[in-house]
């Protein structure tokens, strides 16, 4: 005998139900007060019938009687897990003990429930289980997508926001066109230019990076456009500078927005004039050279404080690539750990094949402040400390595994449960603040105040701003 709900699967389902118990009466309770609680609900009488519609329906999660005449429950969770191991299935019986649930989780079943039950606590479990399954299906989804990815290394993500980045890379990768690529420290700046230049028919070059904020002004100067013999102390014979070292490849120009105001006349020079000079020189050396520019800082608030020039961020922002930061790229959180553990498991041979479904639910939850390189810090500690071939809640850092996702509890019950109103919008600025990678103009202009109405707001709740950001 079969049978089904009233309800019709909706866009609110919490899941698709099939449930098996020689107990009619027993199914249509059970269904009908799951189907009030949004599930869609099938059942049958006959386990046979049953896996019969495993093979022909698609179903989130199923619910066996554990004592059924034809075939008891513990037989069929073995069957079920055997044909369809994405299956969650939860057993149930009023004859519950111990041994009967160490049986049944050694069957396969994803948990074992004794009657009488609670319905509030049955649906719960469902949608756990309903959960686990998709989520599974997920990071199944997501190693294939590994291996299908276009893009080398840690550039992998399947989010709108970064399908925009492919899309901007892939129309200008072949072009001489300037690229100012931007994003929070840690997004894989580098990692996108290094990807232009691969996919440039400059590839056949060098690709030469510099960190502008990682040197003294003079020798930033001498380490671009290079000097002659005698030029400056310890200059004891001439050297050329990255901008003729890269000829016929790419350039990087990393930290851009800590390039000494200074300087910005002669870059600015360099690009348009594609020459340049070295200390000490009075003769100019043609370049032909690709340029690209990174920064996690806002040039535009730079250029408004007068320590980057206006022109030169016309110049470098022909195109602009913005990386979006990991915490706003959604399941490519799982994606780019799957590339990391088939990295890491090669480099130290071991046997790690990918993550469990509660690991894949922290990594989703946690806020990823160091973004794509944080996880990937995560991930080699993970392969490194684990005992098992799939990474597990106990190999996550204590930040990782610990983290509590921040909400603001708006239909709480109990009204000792409910925020102030200062503190939801603390939280609310805080979460925009979040959003936007931390550009406090860009937030002030999504949040409808002025700069300096957000710093006093952000200085009332004790997080420092600095005198420059005042300004």
């Amino acid at each position: 005998m079969a049978g089904a709900s009233n309800n019709t699967a909706t866009s609110t389902s919490l899941g698709r139900v099939l449930l098996v118990d020689d107990d009619r009466s027993m199914c249509e309770a059970l269904g009908s007060g799951l189907s009030k609680r949004n599930f869609e609900v099938v059942w049958e009488t006959d386990p046979s019938k049953a896996m019969g519609r495993l093979v022909n329906e698609d179903f989130d999660v199923v619910v066996s009687d554990l004592r059924m005449p034809q075939i008891d429950g513990i037989a069929l969770c073995r069957q079920i897990t055997a044909q369809r191991p994405d299956l969650p299935v939860v057993v149930v019986t009023a004859f519950g003990s111990f041994d009967s649930a160490i049986e049944a989780i050694r069957a396969g079943a994803y948990d074992f429930v004794t009657k009488p039950f609670e319905l509030d606590s049955m649906a719960l479990t469902l949608e756990r289980a309903s959960k686990h399954r998709h989520l599974r299906e997920e990071v199944r989804r997501l190693r294939r997508a590994v291996d299908e990815n276009r893009f080398s290394g840690t550039l992998v993500g399947e989010s709108a926001s970064m399908k925009r980045v492919y899309d901007i890379m892939s129309r200008v990768a072949e072009t001489d066109a300037t690229v100012l690529i931007t994003g929070e420290s840690g997004t894989g700046k580098e990692r996108v230019a290094s990807e232009l230049h691969r996919l440039s028919k400059r590839n056949q070059g060098h690709f030469v990076a510099i960190n502008c904020a990682a040197m003294p002004e003079a020798l930033l100067e001498s380490e671009l456009f290079g000097h002659t013999k005698g030029a400056f102390t310890d200059a004891r014979v001439s050297r050329d500078g990255l901008f003729v070292q890269a000829n016929g490849g790419t350039l990087l120009l990393d930290e851009i927005g800590d390039m000494p105001v200074s300087l910005q006349p002669k870059l600015l020079r360099a690009l348009q004039e594609r020459t340049v000079r070295p200390l000490g020189s009075n003769t100019e050396k043609p370049i032909n050279v690709r340029v690209i520019a990174a920064t996690n800082k806002d040039l535009d608030e730079l250029v408004e404080r007068g320590s980057f020039r206006e022109d030169l961020l016309y110049r470098l922002k022909v195109i602009e690539v913005a990386i979006p930061p990991l915490r706003g790229r959604g399941n490519d959180v799982l994606l780019l750990a799957q590339r990391f553990v088939e990295t890491f498991a090669k480099q130290m041979s071991k046997g790690v094949m990918g993550i469990t479904t509660p690991a894949a639910e922290r990594l989703l939850t946690y806020s990823w402040p160091g973004n794509v390189r944080e996880l990937q810090n995560c991930i080699e500690r993970a392969v490194v400390l684990t005992q098992h071939d799939r990474i597990t809640v106990e190999d996550l850092p204590d930040s990782v595994r610990d983290h509590k996702a921040t909400r603001v509890i708006l239909d709480a019950e109990d009204p000792s449960d409910l925020p102030t109103l200062d503190k939801v919008e603390q939280r609310y600025i805080e979460r925009v603040i979040q959003a936007v990678g931390g550009n406090k103009r860009m937030a002030a202009r999504i949040l409808g105040i002025d700069r300096k109405t957000l710093y006093r707001r952000l200085e009332r709740y004790g997080v420092a701003t600095t005198d420059s950001e005042m300004e």
